[in-house]
């Protein structure tokens, strides 16, 4: 746990000038940003990446480690088949171990209704051939020794896999950085350098950079960035909570999910636990702004969030947060290097307790750490993956909705290929971010 978290207090890995001209700049050391820098790279791209405060620091390690094509939204799933291929591939070429491991994903259903969704589901991994099953009550006793309680069946996924997501993305940003790609810690980009309407370069805290093409990977400031140029994204952020326990005996080697508990294996022989349940949105400005945009998502499930009535101070959408500033002027960026909310702990006792009630032979589970990640998310639960029509020569990826960690390698894969106007390789015309522009109705996808 000594990698972890990721502070201000870690020491920069690259702590670097950045150069006064590039030809691509990627905003955010994120999954998603390190993933396009690197195969813009392998392209032969010259590539400068800008984070304001240190790789991975916010959710691209706070996440569940899940590497999951199980529930996907059908339109996300032959990217996410392709991103399970790429983490397989690329593990081998890191300077480190990840805890890459196939320990499958399996989601219990504690009802027939449940297990009637999850049946709804599986056509879609049929067409991508993908190894989901359904399990019947028998095979999930078989499948999970001493678990108390009984259920319908489950959902599983041999095929899927987990990883230490803070030593993953670390580990993929030096890859990066050893194929050429210039990376630059604790240096916010404060806003765009526009010429003509189009991207000139871009310009940070510590001065102008040149450059023909900007990737925006900014995860939950993404949508904050894009409005002090006048583009507007309904995107908002939601908060989530996780606790590491104690090294325990091994219950189960993957990754699985229930009503009230979301568990996997780690590799220190600890467990990850989040409760299940509403994550917490904190209520701001860009809120009320998206409003209409959520509606069917609010219809489908009224109590899916907990609504907080503000954000900490600082946080994208807290109420005195500023929505423009200069470009020689001090912004919102760095005035906060790391979104690092505090854990709802009421939440993540009961997920303990909850993991206790499940495994009743265990020994005492201890919380070792606890943290909270704010995920970035999109009315549909889908991201925008797209060229910015306003703005040439800006592409967008966000909005990942908790699912950027997995995903990350092909989405990197397909931002790099939008950014040089190659053929993307999947069907992106549903994270168009003009959908919420165009009049195109909300589709939602599984809630699985």
């Amino acid at each position: 746990m000594s990698a972890f978290p990721i502070t201000l207090a870690t020491p920069a890995s690259y702590p670097r000038t950045p150069p006064r001209e590039s030809e691509v700049v990627v905003i955010g050391g994120g999954v998603i940003g390190v993933c396009t820098a690197l195969f813009l790279a392998r392209a032969g791209k010259q590539v400068t990446l800008l984070e304001k405060g240190r790789i991975a620091a916010e959710q691209s390690s706070r996440n569940w480690g899940w590497i999951r094509q199980q529930g996907r939204d059908p339109d996300e799933l032959p990217i996410m088949v392709e991103a399970a291929r790429l983490w397989r591939e690329l593990a081998p070429e890191l300077d480190r171990d990840i805890g890459l491991h196939q320990t499958g994903v399996t989601y219990l259903a504690g009802t027939e209704a449940k297990m009637q969704g999850y049946a709804d589901w599986l056509p879609h991994a049929k067409t991508h051939g993908v190894d989901s099953r359904l399990m019947d009550a028998g095979e999930v006793a078989k499948a999970f020794p001493g678990l108390a309680g009984t259920y319908a069946g489950a959902l599983t996924t041999p095929s899927d896999m987990r990883a230490e997501p803070w030593v993953a993305v670390p580990a993929l940003a030096a890859l990066a950085a050893r194929e050429g790609v210039k990376i630059i810690e604790n240096c916010a980009v404060r806003r765009l350098d526009l010429a003509a309407g189009r991207v000139a370069g871009v310009v940070s805290e510590a001065g102008a950079i040149r450059c023909s093409s900007v990737v925006l990977a900014g995860g939950a400031w993404s949508a904050l960035f894009l409005r002090a140029h006048g583009v507007s994204l309904p995107q908002l952020s939601v908060r989530e909570s996780v606790l590491a326990t104690n090294v325990l005996p091994e219950v189960h080697a993957g990754a699985a999910a229930e009503a009230g508990l979301a568990f996997r294996r780690r590799a220190d022989g600890g467990y990850t636990l989040a409760p299940g349940g509403r994550p917490d949105l904190y209520v701001g400005p860009d809120a009320f702004r998206a409003l209409r945009h959520y509606l069917p998502q609010l219809r489908q499930s009224p109590f899916g969030q907990r609504l907080r009535t503000a954000a900490p101070r600082g946080f994208p959408d807290a109420w005195r947060t500023p929505r423009n500033w200069a470009a020689d002027a001090h912004s919102p960026f760095e005035a906060m290097r790391i979104l690092d909310p505090m854990p709802d702990h009421r939440a993540l006792r009961r997920a303990r307790k909850r993991f206790a009630a499940l495994y009743p032979d265990l020994p005492p589970i201890i919380a070792r750490a606890s943290w909270a990640g704010m995920i970035d998310t999109m009315p549909d639960i889908v991201p925008v993956v797209d060229a910015c029509a306003q703005i040439p020569g800006l592409v967008i990826g966000t909005g990942m909705s908790g699912h950027g960690f997995g995903i990350g390698p092909a989405m990197g894969r397909v931002l790099a290929a939008l950014v040089m106007g190659d053929a993307p390789g999947h069907d992106l015309r549903r994270f168009r971010a003009d959908r919420f522009s165009d009049g195109s109705a909300i589709r939602l996808g599984p809630t699985l």
